[in-house]
């Protein structure tokens, strides 16, 4: 599933696998599952009838995948196999397209990585677990924490869905949890993989929190004092105070009940996570859904950000997978803890110019280096090319080598230079993501190289989590790629955007 919703039937689910480990049992990693076996079923339905039989390999047969020993007679005998499709190559044991999309449900697919808890991220896998009966082992369930303690409160609770999990009461042990660590766990891994944690064969995950919008929490209930709000017009009023109580004659007595305090403003929690192939060393990065850091209560990106900055001046980040849910016309006001084409490309310049900062002290792109691991809780180990006011939009728009934010209104209005300053906080050396609309404009350091220009040259960034407005007219995701296509114009970033598209495959 590539799509926002709000069809069910498309919604976030991505399968990853690395291909140097061809099609071996837990070879699959599952990132979110809003949609899934379904959306599995859908595409062996339609590459299923070109399928063509032929000799197999042993090491990667179903039987060898199930545990068992194949017979000499079996790895003679010509069967079928995938042969277009996101499952090309592979050996199916069954007919129909329902049993193979539930072999690669059992067998081939080892962990669910969950970016965070709203349901069109996890409502998929939720409901599939009825189909892990009598399979040998658990399904791993890897996310944050506050991921992982909201499925179990609010999912696999023996109410919304039976505790099919392995912890609390009445568990019947179809999945296990296994907690990553914001930023990764340090103890784990040495050297580029440092931090990671192994979720399949041949894949490895470091995780970092992001900000997706604001959610309210509720606090204990407590007493409102007269002073503070007049009986009748508090939302907060508890539903115990009767109408009678709230008549003009009970005002006092509605006074006296106790009511829940105003609930505080939270920054929800989402999560981005680096996909290591652990033979080539290559990732990728995914986000679950994000804000920008510009409109959050809560900046966090650029901590991600920095992590791949120094992963794509090694060479090593080769794709970004990143949510663009609504089109520039999307007021700032009317988000909802999402990215638009402006805003995308203002994180981009972030990344952008932390690249820029490496590349200025001695670090091309592709070439290896040795670097400290990147931290919240350490600066960073370069200074930042600087910043200058520029005294007019017109005095930037003679620039062609800036790195602008374009920023429009709901109306349409003509879109304003500006530039995503990246700073250190000063108490706790978070770095943070800001963007000014006044004309702000990035300066090149001194004997920049051509690559400085486009310092993202060769990146490929795939468009998620694209809400489709249900109306006529133009196509939605085109819509989108062409605002960030005539952004990165400006921008010079020189990176690549593609649409994502539900049944299909992205290399990287």
């Amino acid at each position: 599933g590539a799509g926002g919703g709000p069809n069910e039937d498309n919604v976030t689910g991505f399968l990853v696998r690395s291909t140097a480990r061809q099609w071996t049992r837990d070879s699959i990693l599952a990132v979110d599952a809003g949609v899934h076996l379904a959306a599995i079923i859908k595409i062996f339905e339609e590459h299923l009838p070109r399928a063509i039989a032929r000799r197999r390999n042993s090491n990667f047969s179903p039987a060898s995948i199930r545990g068992e020993n194949p017979v000499t007679h079996d790895l003679e005998t010509p069967k079928l196999f995938m042969v277009t499709g996101p499952f090309a190559n592979l050996e199916i044991p069954y007919e129909t397209a329902k049993a193979n999309a539930t072999y690669v449900f059992r067998s081939l697919i080892s962990t669910y990585l969950i970016t965070h808890p709203h349901l069109d991220h996890v409502a998929g896998f939720a409901i599939n677990t009825a189909a892990l009966q009598q399979t040998l082992r658990r399904k791993r369930v890897a996310a944050l924490p506050s991921t992982i303690e909201a499925i179990k409160e609010h999912i696999f609770n023996g109410i919304i869905w039976p505790n099919l999990s392995d912890e609390g009461d009445g568990a019947v042990g179809f999945v296990s949890y296994d907690r990553l660590v914001d930023g990764g766990n340090v103890a784990l891994g040495d050297g580029e993989g440092r931090g990671y944690i192994e979720v399949c064969d041949g894949l490895a995950v470091k995780g970092w929190s992001v900000s997706h919008g604001e959610c309210m929490k509720h606090n204990h209930q407590g007493s409102y004092s007269s002073e503070s709000t007049e009986a009748g017009y508090s939302p907060y009023y508890s539903r115990r105070s009767s109408r009678k109580d709230m008549s003009s004659g009970n005002i006092d007595s509605a006074r006296s009940q106790t009511f829940p305090q105003t609930p505080e403003k939270k920054a929800y929690d989402s999560a981005a996570y680096f996909l290591r192939d652990e033979q080539t060393g290559k990732e990728v990065l995914i986000f679950g859904d994000v804000e920008p850091d510009s409109v959050s209560s809560n900046p966090r990106t650029a901590r991600v950000w920095q992590d791949a900055a120094a992963k794509l001046s090694s060479g090593l980040l080769t794709g970004i997978l990143i949510e663009c849910s609504y089109d520039d016309s999307q007021p700032d006001g009317m988000l909802f803890g999402h990215l638009t084409p402006r805003h995308l490309v203002v994180e981009l310049g972030v990344l952008a110019r932390l690249v820029n900062g490496l590349a200025s002290h001695g670090s091309k792109p592709g070439s290896p280096r040795k670097r400290k691991r990147p931290s919240n809780c350490h600066k960073l180990a370069f200074e930042e090319p600087r910043l200058r006011r520029t005294p007019s939009r017109h005095s930037v728009r003679r620039r062609t080598r800036s790195i602008v934010s374009p920023s429009a209104t709901a109306r349409g209005e003509s879109f304003r230079h500006a530039s995503s300053e990246a700073v250190l906080a000063s108490e706790d050396s978070e770095l943070r993501a800001t963007a000014k609309e006044d004309g702000l404009n990035h300066k090149l350091p001194k004997g920049a190289s051509k690559h400085m220009i486009s310092p993202l040259q060769g990146l490929k960034v795939v468009i998620i989590h694209i809400k489709d407005p249900l109306r006529d007219g133009p196509d939605i995701g085109h819509t989108i790629l062409e605002q960030l296509k005539g952004h990165e114009a400006e921008a010079q970033l020189g990176c690549t955007f593609m649409v994502s598209e539900s049944g299909t495959s992205v290399w990287l």
